[in-house]
This record gives structure tokens, C-alpha cells and sequence, in this order.
């Protein structure tokens, strides 16, 4: 076993929590994607994020909280529609992008007057912060926990594998096995109006219609909206790329990698990478078979995308970013 690997019983969880007040980092998993986490009231901690995953200063983390209650810690004003949100999805796949309050720093938020919240439903990651809450920590600040720009990780390995030689003595990576729904979580901006999606995720525009009403969705950036213009992670036009190249929607070729519906065929000598049998399984496992393209040393994987809506448009997204390459 790994020196950075533990397990994750009450009294490792509770040992996680006060290493994390102590200014150590420590991935845990996600009902998502790992995330690697640090106390997000503590600004030495939190620079250790960005230089373990080469991150760009400007670019925003997301705070886990323990419970909704917490919202209220770090956000200055939380329109009733992110209360009803709150109330209907999390814990869950849903980070909430709210003005922020005086606990949120610069450091934490990329100098931006906003930041985004989020109770994951991984009991795991609900666990620890659980511990985090009760030894007095206010969040904790989690992006993924991987090198910036590259393949989110899913698997504890996976971490280990991209962070192991960037991480201290005294990080630990808490193995809760491989994570459920495999992209990252929905991001909403609730500084408008009405919610905006500025990330699809597993909480689709469907179901934000069902709780709150109308739905937001693209850049809109506009007067009548009293919109903010505002930075999320996996925002940038090249990002989640493996090392080979992603090529979208074409037949494949000898020797590359295919990743597509188990109704496709796979043509002869073409490596298939996943033969997902439900839009929810191709999210599962999208990120792990990118992974394993670079294992086997493949220089190109070409992805038939799934069509149609729900998480469908998340896959989408992540393939496009991943498509621009690092």
C-alpha cells in the first residue's frame, strides 16, 4: 500500500479532518470525482492545492461543506431559488455559485466576489467532512485531484498515480473505491435572477426546472439578468485531456483506442477502450478508459459521442473540452 494511502474508518476519517486543520491536503472521494482538499480558511493550505496541481492562481475552488446549514457561512446573499436547490439536491452532484461572504479570500475564490458550494453525497466525503465540521473546520476547498487540465481521477489509483510524486510525507489519498457517477458535479450560477448552468452535470436543466422554474442555460451575460461574469472550474476551452490525441465522432482506424456505445461496433485491430450499455455507465467510466489509452500508450482515441439529453450533455462537454487537448 501506498504511504499516502489510508482507509476510511471513523477514526481515519476523524485523523483526515485534523490533518486537514493542520495544513496537510487530502484527496477524498466523491459521488463525481476525487477531489483533492485543504482547508479553505487557510491560505498556506490552500496554495498547496494549486502548486500540487500546477493550477493557475485566477482559477476558483470549490468549498465542500458537511450540510446545507453551512451555505450560510460562506454566502452574503442566497436567493430562494438556491435555498430550493439546496433543499432538493444536495447532498448531491451540485455546486451553487453565490456572492460570497467575508469567510470566502481572495485565495479561495480567484479575487472573484463569488463562490461556489457544494455537499457531495459520497459517505466518504460526507464522512470526513462530517469530522472536519466537528473539529471546528468551516469546508473544505476541493478541486480534482489531478495535474490542471488533465483527466479527472475516479479511482484512488488514479490519484496516486497523477499526484503521488507532488504530494508531502504528511497528504494522505483516503480510498473509497471507484466513484458512481464519474463527471464532475453541475455548476449553477445563483447570482442572477433565475439559476444559470455554467457546467452540466448529473443535476440536469430538467430536473433545476422541477425545483425552481425557469432555467438559464449558455453564457448569458446581460443587464437584465444583473448577471456576473464568473470563472468555474472546467471552464476553459482545452481541458480533461489525456495525453493522446481525442478525436470525435468518426470511424476509428487500426491501432487507435475507441470508446463508444456497446451497440457500435468495434472495426478489426482498433483497441476498444469502453463499450458503456447506458448514458449514466459512459459517464462512469468516460474518464477511466481516457486513462487507460494513455497506459496502453495509444496516440489517438476517437469517441462516438451519445446523443440526447440528461447527463448525455455533461459527456458532451467534458469530450469537447478533452478534444482541444492539453
Amino acid at each position: 500500500m501506498s504511504q499516502f494511502l489510508s482507509n476510511c474508518t471513523a477514526s481515519a476519517l476523524a485523523d483526515a479532518a485534523a490533518n486537514l486543520l493542520a495544513g496537510s491536503l487530502v484527496a477524498f472521494p466523491t459521488e463525481t470525482v476525487y477531489g483533492l482538499g485543504a482547508d479553505a480558511c487557510n491560505a498556506d493550505a490552500v496554495a498547496q492545492i494549486y502548486s500540487v496541481k500546477g493550477r493557475p492562481s485566477d482559477h476558483p475552488l470549490i468549498v465542500h461543506v458537511a450540510s446545507v446549514d453551512a451555505l450560510n457561512d460562506w454566502a452574503d446573499e442566497i436567493p430562494e431559488y438556491a435555498i430550493s436547490l439546496a433543499r432538493d439536491f444536495w447532498p448531491g452532484p451540485m455546486t451553487l455559485v453565490v456572492r460570497r461572504s467575508a469567510l470566502a479570500q481572495d485565495f479561495l475564490t480567484g479575487g472573484q466576489d463569488t463562490v461556489g458550494v457544494r455537499v457531495p453525497s459520497h459517505p466518504v466525503a460526507l464522512g470526513l467532512l462530517e469530522a472536519f465540521a466537528k473539529a471546528g473546520g468551516k469546508g473544505v476547498a476541493a478541486p480534482s485531484a489531478n495535474r490542471f487540465g488533465n483527466v479527472s481521477p475516479t479511482t484512488a489509483q488514479a490519484v496516486l498515480k497523477e499526484l503521488g510524486a507532488y504530494l508531502s510525507d504528511k497528504d494522505q489519498v483516503l480510498d473509497g473505491g471507484a466513484c458512481e457517477i464519474g463527471v464532475e458535479s453541475t455548476i449553477i450560477d445563483c447570482t442572477g435572477v433565475a439559476p444559470l448552468i455554467l457546467r452540466p452535470g448529473a443535476i440536469t436543466s430538467e430536473m433545476i426546472f422541477q425545483s425552481t422554474g425557469p432555467v438559464l442555460e449558455g453564457n448569458v451575460s446581460s443587464p437584465s439578468v444583473n448577471r456576473l461574469e464568473i470563472r468555474v472550474s472546467g471552464s476553459l476551452e482545452s481541458h480533461y485531456a489525456p495525453t493522446a490525441k481525442v478525436v470525435l465522432d468518426r470511424a476509428p482506424i487500426a491501432g487507435e483506442g475507441f470508446i463508444a456505445m456497446a451497440d457500435i461496433a468495434t472495426g478489426e485491430d482498433v483497441v476498444r477502450l469502453a463499450a458503456p450499455t447506458s448514458h449514466q455507465d459512459f459517464a462512469r467510466v468516460l474518464y477511466s478508459a481516457l486513462r487507460s489509452a494513455d497506459e496502453a500508450g495509444l496516440s489517438t482515441v476517437v469517441v462516438m459521442q451519445p446523443l440526447g439529453d440528461g447527463i448525455a450533455i455533461a459527456i458532451r462537454d467534458r469530450l469537447k473540452r478533452s478534444s482541444g487537448g492539453r
